[in-house]
């Protein structure tokens, strides 16, 4: 470091700058995290500036979001694609310096994080992925998966309750490589947290099975130093735990609430350049400066050297390596095509009811041995949700697998998936019943935001599910599922439908894909056309000139369809749609929505929220549909009691027609 400028107080500079130049923001965490932050990205952090997206770099995770400035200086300082420009830009509409970070705006981000515990939940992910990685492709002489996943984090994101989820589990999972930094200042938005926050924090991180190292002066370079050094050394994760002043620097406000979430004020910043003897105007970093932060040269080396090892690798495992290319550039195999077809075919040629649960195991069954980048699991439901195919390997602490035993980890679950995806050369699912989606909620919309493709499988998906009663029978969740934008969510009807599922969702490049299934089975169908599956909701039964017009999703159409055969028998011409996937079909022509929908009178069938429908609908249609909790009872006693029978759909379809 140079005896004139002080590298770290770069950092507090740009942040307290950036805040007050766009009057909100966080500057506490930023000044309190700088030394932590110098050490580690210049010291350790194994990263190419030039190629954000060298696949064996280290991760960064901010899981403390909000102090996004840190991180954006960082990124600007090291020699990022982030110019100074962006950093003026701080929190302005179409800049590269969102008031969180997102990692698809910004280059270099990792994981877009803010919603505390859930970047920290996110890196356990990284973690995860890269074990499970270099135990399937390291080898004895070339170890070509090995990189380390840091974390910043601070009191909130130990505070929420994920962070129990997802840090258990890593310490189950002796993931070594994963270092997380505790930002350890006693402050957050209401003030000192020993009125909210007193758990032993180390103890609680040494139940679980990590390496702590306590009470490190987070602002003493060498000892931040020698903690991440011996962190790297232990065979379990480790918590740093930082003790930090948060706004060091403010004469007047460092260690107090004032700072974590406000401006400083123009007099206060003024203050603070003279007390840090920065004499170096709003948003000017000397070269002497940038000069220490740079990482250009020592990342291209890092990188160069890795992509020697991978041409010896290349060399001497081809076919593992042909592996590996294919699934860190996210491409699916040359058979996916056709064993998608053969599964058609499959279901196609089987008369046999199955419930959708049942038929996504068996599509996995399938799908699973071509695609080694497919990593499933369930949140203590397997044998439930059908999630672990015939060739499953579950995961051990010291053994490589295929499929994750999360516990009832339903958030967590869900995060760790988004971190897995972002790590790369994994393509995660998950498994949960539809109505514990509650609890996963803001990890699924995550995924949504960053366009993750992640899979969700949710079973028992509506009164169905019977005697377990309303506490788990989902009523408002699909349409939940449904107004989240991006997420792309399927309720297959039988066999067919779910395999086109599937597909879908493992073809999708951004959207993540909710599989919504059934606990009972479902009478598959026959079609005269596949084709239009694919467009999310097609007419499954025609009918010349149409009387009416009835959609249904899953275990309805078979209802939708029951009927449309006894109103025939009364010279009615009945059409029945089948939606699987409203977004998909929301993406269709106009021409082909109305060839589907038409003019004539609808009834739309489905056991759930009815509300979502009336978008199709005109003045005087109907929605057979749930507005109450559900009950306890056997199936056929709720199908009756909530009028999805035969009888109450044809007395419906004759009210619409006044017949």
């Amino acid at each position: 470091m140079s005896d004139k400028v002080n590298l770290a107080d770069a950092i507090r500079a740009l942040s307290m700058d950036a805040v007050q130049a766009a009057k909100c923001g966080h500057p506490g965490m930023p000044m309190g995290m700088a030394e932590i932050a110098l050490v580690l990205w210049t010291k350790h952090l194994n990263h190419n500036p030039k190629n954000p997206e060298w696949f064996n770099r280290d991760r960064f995770v901010l899981s403390n979001g909000h102090g996004s400035m840190l991180l954006y200086s960082l990124l600007h300082l090291t020699g990022y694609d982030l110019p100074i420009e962006e950093l003026k830009n701080f929190r302005k509409l179409g800049s590269k310096t969102p008031g969180h970070p997102e990692c698809d705006v910004t280059p270099g981000v990792e994981t877009t994080t803010g919603p505390l515990g859930q970047g920290l939940a996110n890196a356990v992910g990284m973690a995860l992925a890269e074990k499970i990685l270099a135990l399937k492709f390291n080898k004895s002489d070339l170890e070509l998966i090995d990189h380390h996943t840091y974390v910043f984090c601070g009191d909130g994101d130990l505070m929420e309750g994920i962070s129990h989820e997802a840090c258990s589990y890593a310490g189950t999972h002796k993931l070594n490589k994963l270092i997380v930094l505790y930002d350890d200042n006693d402050i957050s938005i209401d003030g000192e947290v020993a009125g909210w926050f007193t758990d032993d924090t180390a103890k609680r991180f040494e139940s679980y099975g990590w390496h702590v190292i306590p009470k490190i002066d987070g602002h003493n370079e060498e000892a931040v130093d020698a903690a991440i050094t011996e962190a790297k050394l232990s065979d379990k994760p480790t918590l740093i735990c930082c003790k930090t002043i948060i706004g060091k620097g403010s004469p007047n406000k460092a260690g107090t609430a004032g700072v974590h979430g406000a401006a400083l004020g123009e007099e206060e910043v003024l203050l603070t350049r003279k007390n840090l003897n920065w004499s170096f105007d709003t948003f000017e970093i000397p070269d002497e400066a940038y000069s220490g932060w740079n990482q250009e040269k020592k990342g291209a080396e890092k990188e160069n050297a890795w992509e020697l090892l991978v041409k010896k690798y290349k060399e001497k495992y081809p076919e593992e390596f042909q592996v590996f290319d294919r699934l860190s550039k996210g491409e699916l195999p040359s058979e996916f095509d056709s064993t998608i077809e053969d599964l058609v075919k499959s279901f196609e040629d089987d008369e046999t009811s199955h419930a959708s649960r049942k038929c996504s195991g068996m599509c996995l069954d399938a799908l699973g041995p071509i695609l080694p980048e497919l990593i499933g699991g369930s949140a203590d439901l397997s044998p439930s949700n059908n999630t672990e195919w015939k060739g499953s390997e579950v995961l051990k602490p010291d053994s490589g697998g295929n499929y994750l035993n999360y516990g009832v980890r339903e958030f967590g679950m869900s995060a760790i998936m988004n971190g897995m995806y972002l790590h790369g050369g994994i393509r995660p699912y998950g498994g949960t019943f539809l109505t514990f989606l509650d609890y996963a909620r803001n990890a699924l919309r995550m995924s949504a935001l960053m366009k993750l493709p992640v899979i969700y499988i949710y079973t028992h998906d509506s009164i169905g599910v019977g005697e377990d009663g309303p506490t788990h029978q989902p009523v408002e969740h699909v349409s939940m599922l449904r107004a989240t934008p991006g997420v792309f969510t399927w309720r297959p009807c039988d066999g067919v439908e779910t395999t086109f599922a599937w597909k879908h969702a493992l073809k999708s490049e951004q959207n993540p894909h909710a599989l919504v299934l059934s606990r009972q089975n479902l009478t598959p169908q026959v079609r005269d056309d596949l084709g239009n599956i694919s467009k999310g909701g097609y007419v499954l039964k025609a009918a010349d000139q149409e009387d009416l017009t009835i959609i249904a999703t899953g275990s309805e159409v078979g209802l939708a369809v029951d009927a449309a055969e006894i109103l025939k028998e009364d010279n009615l011409n009945i059409k029945v749609v089948s939606m699987p996937c409203t977004e998909l079909f929301d993406l269709q022509s106009e021409d082909y929505k109305y060839e589907v929908l038409g003019d004539a009178p609808k009834l739309v069938i489905e056991a759930g929220q009815p509300d979502f429908w009336h978008k199709y609908l005109n003045q005087g249609d109907l929605v057979l549909g749930i507005n109450s909790y559900g009950e306890s009872a056997p199936l056929d006693d709720l199908m009756k009691h909530f009028g999805f029978t035969i009888e109450n759909v044809l007395s419906l379809s004759r009210q619409l027609l006044n017949r």
